[in-house]
């Protein structure tokens, strides 16, 4: 059996991009034909956080790979994030991350449906 070569991504460090919301972003599997789930890898810097968001129709995970961070999840009180902790965020929960730590806060983000752009709310003013 050979297997499909559209079916194997290989991001780079190139294709990083800074967002919006305050972090960096790595796509390693967003697809239109597999809606049900999207992989990212996000970058937070010491010191920064990240804005006050909700994604809509989304249950989001975080698999913290590297550093250490306070998240805030709506309806929780702050919780301290470090390497190997995973945190389930409820569809349109308001959310946000802050890096505590003197080095990078890394994270996957796997959100099921993948993630799309219409399904963000920035509600940090709100």
């Amino acid at each position: 059996m050979t297997l499909d070569r559209s079916l194997i991504h290989s991001p780079t460090e190139s294709d990083e991009s800074f967002i919006e919301e305050g972090c960096f972003i790595l796509e390693i599997w967003n697809r239109p034909e597999d809606p049900a789930l999207s992989i990212a890898r996000a970058r937070v810097g010491p010191g920064e956080r990240t804005r006050l968001h909700r994604l809509v129709g989304v249950v989001e995970r975080y698999l913290i790979l590297a550093g250490t961070g306070m998240l805030e999840v709506e309806g929780l009180a702050p919780q301290r994030v470090g390497p190997g902790d995973l945190v389930y965020i409820p569809s349109s929960a308001a959310q946000r991350i802050e890096n505590d730590g003197d080095r990078d806060l890394i994270f996957l983000a796997l959100c099921t449906p993948r993630f799309t752009p219409e399904v963000y709310q920035d509600i940090e003013s709100a």
